[in-house]
């Protein structure tokens, strides 16, 4: 009876246990292989232990988004896009306006007509008949006769009316980056007010004999003109 049962479980395990061994092989490998994929540690397969194969980061992954972070914006055409360049210049433009800034006049004519009584000397002394001395004149002085009508010489804004202890009724025009006009020896009251705007050839006055400084030179217009504060020859301007 014994050798019966024997004989048949011999049977049984020569049949299915070769298959039952090779399910359980296959089992071990299949969650091993599940363990790895999932992160768990390998141990002896990298110098760190605890980090996976699919954790394990990778440089130049990092270096290509870095470079894409950094890259310029194109658009469709692959042109850089400029437009924010473009704002900044807008706002630039807009702070140099708000400011009064303006291009010189290109165009100038003559305040009066008339022959040139007196250079400009800012280099050299010259003889001042009025004063009976040798110095300096910043200006042109232009003969006209007294009543004579005085223009402005380039489009500006009236910037002061005064009354000069020497030169007398005096108007001061400024056209825009640092150039300004000066009139002297004007008639007693000019035609124009601080803050008007004014063209080439405007009236703003008339010749007078308010300058006490030059009141032996026959009657004449006192022209003078200044660049950022310096004085300039008004003769590099006139046509």
């Amino acid at each position: 009876m014994e050798e019966k049962k024997s004989g048949r479980l011999e049977k049984l395990v020569s049949g299915k246990g070769f298959y039952i061994v090779l399910a359980l092989c296959v089992l071990v490998i299949g969650i091993s292989a599940w363990s790895i994929l999932d992160g768990s540690p390998v141990s002896n397969h990298a110098n760190e232990p605890g980090i996976s194969m699919r954790q394990k980061p990778s440089s130049e992954g990092s270096k290509d988004r870095e470079e894409n972070a950094n890259a310029p914006e194109v658009n469709d055409d692959g042109i850089k896009d400029t437009a924010k360049d473009a704002v900044d210049k807008t706002e630039s433009v807009v702070v140099m306006e708000s400011g009064n800034v303006w291009s010189e006049p290109t165009s100038w004519v003559w305040p009066v007509k008339g022959e040139m009584e007196r250079e400009y000397t800012m280099d050299a002394l010259a003889y001042d008949v009025t004063m009976a001395d040798w110095r300096t004149h910043d200006g042109i002085d232009i003969a006209a006769d007294a009543g004579e009508t005085v223009c402005a010489a380039a489009d500006g804004t009236v910037e002061s009316v005064e009354k000069d202890a020497l030169y007398g009724t005096t108007v001061v025009i400024s056209h825009g980056n640092g150039i300004k006009t000066v009139y002297s020896n004007l008639a007693e009251t000019p035609t124009v007010e601080v803050g008007d705007t004014v063209k080439a050839g405007d009236v703003i006055g008339s010749v007078g004999d308010t300058a006490i400084c030059e009141i032996g030179e026959p009657a004449h217009i006192h022209f003078a003109m200044s660049k950022d504060g310096k004085s300039i020859n008004p003769m590099e301007y006139m046509p």
